[in-house]
C-alpha cells in the first residue's frame, strides 16, 4: 500500500453543514501513488491528533478566507467568507504536521493556512492593498493558466524542472509575512508571494495556484502530488510502515 495522505475537508453549510472535496484533489493523490483520506472537520484536538498520528502526509485544501484574528488583525472591509471551525482544525492539524515531520503540500488557502500556522500572515485583499496588482482571481476554465510565476532555486524549482511556469489563480488573499523558517519560492510578476517551503522541515511547500486543476490536461502540475506523495513513502519506510 502506498502512503496514506490526508486532506482537508472543506465546509458546505446549507440547511445542514457538510465535508467536502474535489475528486481532483484525492485523484491527484491517488495518481502520484498515495492513499488519500479525507480528514473531516472534528471539533476536537485528541482526536485530530490520533489521526494524524496514523498519517504519512497532509494536503491543506483551497477554500474561503481566513479568519484575520488567527493572525491578530482586524477584517478588512473586502475580507470575504469565513469558516470558524474549518480555521480550527486546519491550523491545528498543519501545527501537529509540522512538529512530527509529516511531509505538507498547501494549495491556496493552504499555503496560507501553512503560512499562518507557522507564524507568518496574509494579505486579505491583493487589489485593494497592493498597487499595480495583476489579476489573481480569473475568469477563465479552472485548468487554464492566466499567469507567469518565476521560480527561485528552491525544492519546489527542483520537482518542477523549471524556473517559470504558468498558472491557474482563484485568489484575493496571499502570504505576506512569511513564517519564521520559510523562504519564498516563486513570486508573480507584481511581486505576489506564489510559493513558499521551510528551510528546516523535511518537505513544507505551499502553492498559491492550483495544479490539481490542472494536472488533466498538463502533466507538468502532476509533479507537486508526486513530490509529496514521495517524501510521505520515505518518511513512512523510516518509520517500519512501509
Amino acid at each position: 500500500m502506498g502512503p496514506i495522505i490526508g486532506l482537508s475537508a472543506a465546509q458546505e453549510v446549507n440547511e445542514v453543514s457538510r465535508n467536502v472535496l474535489s475528486t481532483d484533489y484525492t485523484r491527484g493523490v491517488e495518481r502520484a501513488g498515495g492513499v488519500p483520506v479525507i480528514i473531516p472537520l472534528l471539533e476536537g484536538i485528541d482526536p485530530a491528533r490520533g489521526l494524524m498520528e496514523s498519517l504519512d502526509g497532509l494536503v491543506l485544501t483551497g477554500g474561503p478566507d481566513l479568519d484575520p484574528a488567527t493572525f491578530n488583525e482586524e477584517p478588512h472591509p473586502k475580507l470575504g467568507r469565513i469558516s470558524p471551525e474549518r480555521d480550527f482544525i486546519e491550523l491545528a492539524i498543519t501545527r501537529m504536521a509540522l512538529e512530527l515531520g509529516m511531509p505538507i503540500l498547501g494549495i491556496c488557502r493552504g499555503i496560507q493556512v501553512l503560512n499562518v500556522a507557522a507564524g507568518g500572515s496574509i494579505i486579505q485583499d491583493i487589489p485593494s492593498q497592493v498597487g499595480s496588482a495583476i489579476k489573481h482571481y480569473q475568469d477563465a476554465p479552472r485548468w487554464h493558466p492566466t499567469h507567469g510565476i518565476r521560480l527561485r532555486e528552491s525544492r519546489f524549482a527542483r520537482f518542477m524542472g523549471r524556473s517559470e511556469i504558468r498558472v491557474n489563480t482563484f485568489h484575493h488573499q496571499s502570504v505576506r509575512d512569511v513564517a519564521p523558517g520559510f523562504v519564498v519560492t516563486a513570486e508573480a510578476s507584481d511581486g505576489i508571494i506564489e510559493a513558499i517551503e521551510s528551510k528546516e522541515h523535511p518537505f513544507a511547500v505551499g502553492l498559491q495556484f492550483h495544479p490539481e486543476g490542472m494536472w488533466a490536461r498538463d502533466p507538468l502540475f502532476e509533479r507537486p502530488f508526486q513530490a509529496l506523495v514521495e517524501a510521505a513513502a520515505a518518511r513512512r519506510r523510516a518509520a517500519g510502515r512501509a
